[in-house]
Parts: structure tokens; sequence; C-alpha cells
């Protein structure tokens, strides 16, 4: 019998703390007893017996005993108030045996039994409590007189006896439990939402102070129309010191329950002193984030049993700082500890950055977790002088617009008198692709403020393939001119062949990456003056794949053009360094201008801004890319008239006057 009985009760262990293992976290601060309770099969009672205090020396704190009929918990072990009682428990569908477990925690000043997966809370919380009776440890065990008692008495999962015990006693000491409590959370990061979990368990409302932060618990039913919060600072008696000031919250009324009849759910705002809880490690933080690091506020804020995410009007925390420098950038970023448990990983997904003043800062965010504000230096993301080269850059790209349409307006005269120079259609791919590329550029600013998001994705979108375009056109002009230095006596492809590369190729790349989400889109340029205040703009957004994006095609396919276009212009040079019209200075300048704005290569200084000419080389760079419109269309009425005038060969195109002059040579010869 006794066999069977032990059988019974380990199958009964094991099939009891299985679903136990599922149930809410736990501190370490937390005792729990587990066994079976051999009993007989008549009526059985479940009786208390709790005092304030926590036993002494020679007296258990806690004392789990069980006989034939009784399952007992008796002890000197509460905080705040006392409870005496007994439960009936009349569900017989476990024979003569019941797995039990007997859950202490002693924050919230709490005691509940679990007999056959029911729970029965026998002593209520009071609330967080200062100091408590924990650090439970077993002592004494008395064996049971006959087969009726505790078998596989374990704590946690350290099996205590596998013989039947009539009586487990255990002692314990009296602590802190809010510091010791903090020091737990703080020496495991993961465990931090522990803090929450005691708040909610605590059936207290209204505000929660601790050693190592300050909360507020409230209930939210279906008629929460939202809630402003606001944790009490330090200060003096005339009010907190600026310098001292804690967050402010609002919660929206999108949080209410979607819960049946008037079930309510509970919402805890933690602030926390300090971040120090939080395992913040200046390695961590700079590896992800170079010179960067965590304000000192941290707020949490979770909703008892949910998970909430996609809020359709965004929780508002409003931090207040000291004062930053222009030159240091703020954003809200939150840190999902139940997601990344065991690694700090603060994010800015999910959260708006709204500064207001230099020493406050609001975040909108659309889920709930930990809060707090990332400050960094600004470096490479910020740009110097941004003020100016946003003039320069509207100033240069509507003079190139404007040079643009007349080159364009010139370039169709010249068709319709049935002009035979074939480069004529390849000057007009390259005209109209700037054209569009410098009026987008002078767009985007506006477009950015007025469309947003929505906008900047199709804008975005057409920016990078005029962009690309043009680097294509100035490609079909290198090959061009190879062709009709190299093969004189062969006819150069068709126009539509040259409309095919110019406008075709970068289709493709831009039409695979339109079909994401994460390329194209609103996109911030900091002033290294005013981090604060960015020049909005459609264009690639700050992210890993868009940025991938951006060197596979951008910087890749600038480093093709400028790496060819250095070579082609060498060649090209070298053919016409001895004719006569050489020797003229300005014209041979104009040449190498022109010909370096037809071959892209006033787009190497976009890969020379490092380093301490960064500054300078940026100007120049927009300068003398946002004119490019008006440098060739100064070339080419200068050399028209040249042409007319008959004071050079050149005709409008520098590669259908190197196949005249060659030409004529072989005539000669």
């Amino acid at each position: 019998m006794m066999w069977g009985q032990a059988m019974r009760g380990i199958l009964g262990l094991i099939c009891f703390i299985a679903p136990m293992g599922r149930m809410e976290s736990e501190s370490d601060l937390d005792f729990k007893m587990c066994g079976t309770w051999l009993h007989g099969t008549g009526h059985r009672i479940l009786k208390y017996a709790l005092t304030k205090g926590c036993g002494s020396p020679n007296i258990s704190a806690l004392n789990i005993s069980a006989n034939k009929t009784t399952l007992s918990i008796t002890g000197t072990i509460t905080a705040s108030h006392e409870s005496v009682g007994q439960i009936q428990l009349n569900d017989t569908t476990w024979g003569d045996s019941s797995p039990f477990c007997v859950l202490w925690e002693p924050l919230v000043d709490r005691l509940r039994v679990e007999v056959n997966g029911r729970n029965y809370t026998v002593l209520r919380s009071a609330g967080l409590q200062e100091r408590c009776c924990t650090d439970l440890s077993s002592k004494d065990q008395t064996s049971a007189q006959t087969s009726y008692g505790i078998v596989n008495g374990s704590m946690r999962t350290d099996v205590m006896s596998y013989k039947t015990q009539g009586t487990f006693g255990f002692y314990g000491q009296t602590i802190n439990c809010k510091k010791e409590f903090c020091e737990e959370a703080q020496e495991a990061t993961r465990k931090v939402n522990i803090i929450e979990e005691a708040m909610m368990k605590s059936g207290v409302l209204g505000i929660v102070n601790s050693a190592c932060f300050q909360g507020e618990v409230m209930e939210m039913d279906a008629d929460f129309t939202g809630r402003d919060i606001t944790f009490p600072g330090e200060g003096t008696a005339r009010g907190p010191r600026p310098s001292m000031r804690r967050p402010a919250v609002h919660l929206p009324a999108c949080l209410k329950p979607d819960r049946p009849g008037d079930m309510k759910a509970k919402v805890v705002c933690t602030f926390f002193k300090n971040n120090t809880i939080f395992k913040i490690k200046e390695k961590v933080i700079e590896r992800k984030q170079p010179n960067a690091w965590i304000l000192e506020d941290v707020v949490g804020i979770s909703v008892e049993n949910a998970i909430i995410s996609g809020l359709p009007e965004p929780v508002k925390i409003g931090f207040h700082h000291p004062a930053l420098p222009k030159n240091h950038s703020r954003k809200c970023v939150s840190w999902d500890t139940r997601t990344a448990p065991n690694e700090v990983d603060w994010k800015t997904d999910g959260c708006k950055t709204v500064p207001i003043g230099e020493d406050k800062t609001e975040c909108h965010c659309n889920h709930l977790t930990y809060f707090s504000i990332l400050v960094q230096i600004e470096q490479r993301d910020s740009q110097c002088h941004l003020e100016a080269l946003t003039f320069i850059t509207a100033v240069g790209c509507s003079v190139s617009v404007l040079s643009c349409v007349i080159l364009f307006y010139s370039l169709c005269k010249k068709r319709k008198n049935k002009s035979k120079d074939q480069s004529s259609p390849i000057h007009r791919g390259l005209v109209v692709t700037l054209f569009f590329l410098s009026l987008l550029f002078i767009l985007t600013g506006v477009l950015a403020n007025v469309g947003g998001e929505p906008m900047c994705r199709v804008v975005g979108a057409l920016l990078h393939y005029a962009l690309l375009s043009s680097f294509c056109w100035m490609a079909v002009e290198i090959f061009h001119t190879f062709w009709m230095v190299y093969m004189i006596f062969s006819s150069p492809p068709k126009p539509v062949i040259w409309y095919m590369l110019g406008f075709g190729i970068p289709a493709l790349p831009v039409g695979i990456l339109v079909s994401r989400d994460d390329i194209y889109g609103l996109r911030e340029v900091r002033p290294s003056g005013d981090v604060d205040n960015p020049y909005m703009m459609c264009w690639m957004k700050d992210n890993s794949n868009a940025w991938l994006a951006h060197y596979l095609t951008n910087v890749g396919f600038l480093f093709l053009l400028i790496s060819t276009g250095l070579v082609m212009l060498f060649v090209v040079l070298s053919k016409i360094r001895k004719r006569d019209e050489w020797q003229k200075r300005k014209l041979a300048f104009l040449s190498m201008w022109g010909l370096s704005c037809l071959y892209g290569t006033t787009w190497a200084f976009g890969l020379l801004e490092i380093g301490p000419y960064y500054c300078p080389v940026t100007f120049l760079f927009c300068i003398i890319n946002t004119l490019q419109g008006f440098f060739i269309m100064v070339r080419y009425y200068i050399l028209e008239r040249i042409r007319n005038s008959k004071e050079s060969i050149l005709d409008g195109s520098t590669s259908g006057s190197t196949r005249q002059h060659m030409l004529q040579a072989q005539e000669r010869n």
C-alpha cells in the first residue's frame, strides 16, 4: 500500500509541477513549497492561522502539516495583518492523494495555497511592504505516524524528503524587503518585470514608493477616457526644483480594456530614479550607438495580462533633463525586456521624438514597455552649415533647371533643322534627366513637410531614379565618345538603344526597391550646430536596408562612372591635345571642364567628404554639381559659336567633332 501511495504521489507531483512552470514569474525572495498530500477519501479541510512577525530562533516562521483530513498552514510570518480560518475541500476526483503548493510572496505580504490545481488565497495583499519575513529555509521535519501526510516535499525544485512527513517547518529572517527586491532586480536585468508584477499583485491602487522606483497603480474600465500621471518630484516647500522634476505620462483612451462585462484592467506606471537597475553599461551602448548614453530617468508602463502595441493614439511621456549642447541629439528609445531579456537593446522603433524646449523632450510611442532618452554626440550623421548648403543647393538647382530648359530647346531646334549631329539625342537625354533631378532637389524639402511619409515614398523613388538615370546618361556619353574615336568607319547604335540604356537600366533597381516599405521615405538631415531642428527631405530612409541599397546602387554606379569617366577623359584629351586649337588655353580649359561634366567626374568630390576637409569639400561638391546643367549649357553655346565662326573644327559635341577631325585626317592620308 505504501509503495502504491508513493508512486501515486510522484506522478501527482510531476503532473502538478508541469503547469506550475507556466505561472507568472517569481522573485527569488518568494517562497514555494510543493508536495503530495496523502489523505483519506472523506471530507478534507484547509486550515490556516497566520500572525505578524517572523518566528524566532527557536520557533518556525511557517509550518506546513497534513493528516488524514486536514492540510494546515500556520506560522508567524505576516508583516501587516493576520489571517485565521478554514476552507472546505470537497473535490474527490483525485481519490486519496492531492498535489499542492504553498506560495509565500513577502514583498506584497500574500500567501496562496493551490490544491488539485485550485487557487486559495489565505492571506490577501495589503500593498508593498518595507519590512518582511523571507529567506525561508527548512529545518524541522516530523515523520508521519500513519500513512497519511506529505510525500515528496520540495522547495522550488529541490526535493526535501521522499518519505511521508507529517510536518515541515521553515525558519526565516526579517529584512528590508523593498531594498532587497531592488538589488535582486538590478543583479538580473531580465527580472525587472517583477517590479510591475509585484505592484499589480499588491492589491493597492495609487502611489507606490521604493528605494529604486516610484510607481502608480490604477484601474481601467470600459469607460476609461484617458489619464495624466505626474510623479511628484523632490524639492523645497515651494515645489520641486526644475532639475529634480519627474516625468509626466499621458495614457490615451484607446488603452481601455477590450474585456466583457465590468472586468477591469490594472495599469502600472513606474518611474526609475536612475538607470542602474537596467544594467546600462557604456561599452554596450558604445558598440551600438557611438558617443551615446541613456539619461538617468526611465519610465515603464504595462497593462495587466496584456502586451500592448500598435496603438492608434500614442502614449506620451514627458522627460525633463539638463539643457543639451547644440551638437547633441536626443532620441526616444524603448527596451522590451520580454523580447530582449538578456541584452541591453534600446530601440527607436515605435516612438517619435518631440523636443519641447532645451530641457524637455516628449516621447510619443505606440506601444508599452520601458522608455528613456538616448543622447548622442552627432558627428558623421550631422551636416555642417546646413542652412548655407540648402540655400546654395536651391539656387544652383534653379539655375540648372533654367539652363536645361534653354539647352533642350536649342537641341530640339537643331533637330528640326535636320542636323546630322549624332550626339544630340544623347545630349537631350542627359539634359532631361538633369532637369528632373534638379527640380526634385528643389522640391524635396517642401514635399516632405507637406506630404509626409506617404508622399516621400513616391518622391524619394523618383529622385533616386533621376539620379541613377543621370549617371546612366553620363555613361552613355562616355561610350558614345569611345565609339566615335575608335570606331571611325562604323555607324553608332541607333538613338533608341541609348534611350533604353539611359532610361531603362535605372528603372530596374528602383522598381525592386520601391516594392519594400523600408527603403524610400522621410529622411532627417541634422545640422551640426542645432541637431534638434533637422531638415526634412524625401530620400532613402536611415536604416540598415536603405544604407545597403544606397551603397549598392548610388555608390556602385558612381564609382563605375567616375573610374570609366576619368579613363575616357584621358583618352579623348590625348587625341586632341596636338591640335592647333588646343594651344588656346581658354578653349582647352573649357573642353576639359565640359568633358568632366559630361563624364560625371565632378561627382568624385562626393567620395572625398571625409577627414578635416569635410566641410570645404562638401561646399565645393554642392556648388559644382548643382550648377552642372548650367556649365554644360555654357560649354555647348561657346563651342557652337566657335564652330560657326570656323575658329575650330569642333562642333557642338566633343564626340562628334573628334570623329570629324579624325575622318578629315584619314582623307588627307
